[in-house]
């Protein structure tokens, strides 16, 4: 209280400020996930293109899923994707083949029902997620009731550039999330798929807040031999801005994301019982069983069963049956890795900081990997010359299991941001000081404030030096901090109202390469 404004007799009070402003860490693992949603609507608003944060996959569920209808009924299919049996004159390159009495058969998607952003997000979860952007860019397009052709791209028409980049723009006016993450990228073209990448780069540069996740087209059903082409493609899309902003993953993971429950008859051959009779009902090999089922399906007598119980009554009526759905199930569980790869992030920075990296580490609900890459594989994935750009690999390995083996950013020849824990750790010092500075905007450029500001940032900075999250034996080693007339500003400066803070950080790097070194010693005497 000012003393000029007491003007009547009596006892006044002034509360002062023992403690200085501190800086409150922000968030280091928040996602945001753009793409396509089984539906956008709570409460009667819609909620495509709207930015939304979720806190658990409950709050997803009651966002962007179909309600489960009343019982008997069974429960709402979330995510519905179409596959075909396609008989072929020999046996397939493509290892999702089926042999049923003596025929070939490749197990081919419908492109247009095939989408990612739903299964993502459970990868999320199940892997330690919890705050969370969705970006609903639209609901799931008609099937075209097709087969997609043998060897051909994956590609879906009802994934488009337009909807995914507005979906990116819309994030422009959210500094919370850490993560960009776009799953159903891949089933964009090879030219698109870049231009979306480039674009996710160059927000991330232009905010400094956020990092993007990529996964690689051709990692859901690599070729043995061929893969390579599929990276160098992938290299040669990235474009060249903003790359220690962003990191990929090869290659897709097989899941059990999606259970026998998950997958029935109404998923093969767009729900046409009369294409699969011929395989469960074979005139060579009668199932009278099975054929019965398929016609009650086709025509119900007297009250219907629910499509769960004409799936288990298949079942056990048809070992074949059960087995084109367990191959297609595997199949349909072939995700991209960016989700899992967001809720091992998460996990990591709750149990250590966005300092540790993000490798060495399981996937939870990973039970296979369309290839297996050797130690020599990966190197050209880990180290490029020519490219500059690092892809981080995940690799099977024996007695242990899957294992994400890479941290690299995608400008992996960089000395100071070839690692994700770095450029990570660095963006959560400065958005934490950033938004620790507000307060003084406007107050007097002089020493009281240079000093709080100095004081404040130093505290924040040995509390993440004790946490292990700089190098150093003292705080004086890990990190300095200057603010000052005639060190870090002129004259000129404090007359144009600039106030310069310089912070100096020691930060950790991954052991990635440990080198062992042994030597004969001469024996000496007892």
């Amino acid at each position: 209280m000012n003393s000029s404004n007491i003007q009547s007799p009596g006892v006044y009070i002034n509360e002062l400020n023992a403690f200085p402003n501190a800086v409150v860490p922000v968030a280091t693992a928040v996602p945001a996930f753009i793409g396509y949603t089984p539906q956008a609507m709570y409460e009667g608003k819609s909620y495509i293109n709207v930015p939304q944060k979720i806190t658990s996959f409950s709050d997803f569920q009651a966002f962007y899923c179909y309600p489960d209808p009343p019982a008997p009924a069974s429960p709402a299919k979330q995510y519905s994707p179409e596959y075909y049996l396609v008989k072929q004159q020999s046996k397939p390159a493509d290892q999702n083949c089926l042999i049923i009495e003596g025929n070939y058969y490749s197990i081919l998607p419908d492109p247009n029902t095939i989408y990612y952003l739903y299964n993502s997000i459970r990868m999320f979860y199940q892997n330690g997620g919890g705050d969370a952007y969705i970006v609903s860019v639209g609901t799931y397009g008609a099937p075209s009731k097709s087969p997609l052709a043998a060897g051909a791209p994956l590609v879906n028409p009802h994934v488009k550039l337009t909807d995914l980049t507005a979906g990116l723009q819309l994030l422009l006016n959210e500094p919370e999330p850490t993560l960009y993450i776009c799953p159903e990228a891949t089933l964009l073209s090879v030219a698109d798929n870049g231009t979306l990448m480039q674009a996710m780069l160059l927000q991330c540069t232009q905010m400094q807040t956020a990092m993007s996740i990529f996964d690689v087209i051709g990692g859901r059903n690599p070729d043995p031999v061929l893969y390579t082409q599929d990276i160098q493609t992938f290299r040669n899309n990235t474009g060249v801005v903003g790359l220690d902003y962003g990191a990929a993953y090869y290659p897709f993971i097989g899941t059990t994301t999606m259970q026998t429950s998950d997958i029935d008859y109404t998923n093969l051959f767009g729900g046409d019982t009369k294409q699969l009779a011929p395989l469960l009902n074979p005139a060579n090999n009668p199932n009278p069983a099975a054929a019965q089922i398929l016609a009650n399906i086709a025509n119900p007598q007297g009250v219907p069963l629910t499509v769960a119980q004409y799936h288990n009554a298949l079942q056990n009526a048809s070992k074949t049956y059960g087995t084109i759905i367990s191959q297609v199930l595997a199949g349909a569980n072939i995700l991209p890795p960016s989700g899992a790869m967001a809720g091992v992030i998460n996990t990591i920075d709750n149990q250590v900081g966005p300092w540790q990296a993000p490798a060495n580490t399981g996937i939870v609900g990973a039970s296979s990997l369309p290839i297996n890459l050797s130690e020599s594989q990966q190197a050209s994935l880990n180290v490029d010359a020519v490219s500059d750009k690092s892809i981080n690999a995940i690799r099977f390995f024996k007695g242990i299991g899957i294992l994400v083996w890479g941290a690299r950013t995608l400008e992996g020849n960089s000395e100071d941001w070839k690692y994700i824990p770095v450029r990570r750790t660095v963006t959560f010092l400065e958005q934490s000081c950033k938004m620790a500075c507000h307060p003084y905007v406007f107050q007097p450029n002089d020493r009281n404030t240079w000093e709080a500001v100095k004081s404040m940032i130093s505290s924040f900075l040995t509390s993440v030096w004790k946490e292990g999250g700089l190098m150093g034996a003292t705080p004086a080693d890990a990190f300095s901090v200057a603010c000052g007339l005639g060190t870090t500003m002129t004259a000129d400066d404090v007359l144009n109202g600039i106030m310069t803070v310089v912070v100096r950080v020691a930060l950790i790097r991954p052991a990635e390469f440990i080198v062992l070194t042994f030597q004969q010693k001469m024996p000496v005497s007892a």
